[in-house]
């Protein structure tokens, strides 16, 4: 007897689909001395469409100056020149160029934009959904992972130490975690 196939879906369900802002998040971390330093932005934006031909593109964005991170001064300094310059730059924009999805696994190319300057970035995380939540609403849950080199994007500031090398490392963790609901 034979056992039965399984087949991994690869495309995404069709429709608009946009964020549930209470259940999305965008974070970063870095690491710093010893240990690793962590932030969010709690006000994001975001949009996923998929056409009937499967065709698909996610664009979202956050706002700059809700960057959060655990003391006030470090979140002033975060908004600065230094590093966001949010009075500049209102916005951390992202738009894909490619989506891939086989099974619960997604991989995302795009353009990430950032103090003005724009980068491709891959990110890869999973694809769940869709489901019906409790009320009635289709929900679908994306979860994208990738690392950049803040000085690409102008994230220059750094300190040096006593004994040589620097403070805060250029390489940035972004981590997005969506809950889409169809429109």
């Amino acid at each position: 007897m034979t056992a039965p196939t399984q087949t991994q879906e690869t495309t995404l369900p069709v429709g608009t689909w946009t964020e549930d802002t209470a259940h999305s998040s965008a974070s970063f971390a870095v690491k710093y001395l010893v240990s690793t330093f962590s932030g969010n932005f709690p006000a994001i934006d975001a949009k996923l469409e998929v056409a009937e031909d499967g065709s698909a593109k996610l664009v979202g964005s956050v706002k700059a100056d809700s960057v959060a991170v655990r003391d006030e001064n470090l979140t002033a300094h975060m908004k600065s020149p230094d590093f966001f310059d949010t009075e500049q730059y209102p916005e951390i924009k992202f738009e894909s160029t490619d989506i891939t999805r086989n099974g619960e696994e997604l991989t995302l190319a795009g353009d990430l934009t950032i103090k003005g300057n724009t980068h491709p970035v891959t990110a890869t995380g999973s694809f769940v959904g869709p489901l019906e939540d409790a009320f009635g609403n289709t929900k679908v849950g994306v979860t994208l992972e990738t690392t950049v080199d803040r000085s690409q994007y102008g994230l220059n500031w750094n300190a040096d130490l006593p004994t040589g090398g620097k403070a805060l490392s250029n390489d940035v963790k972004l981590t997005v975690e969506l809950h889409l609901v169809k429109a």
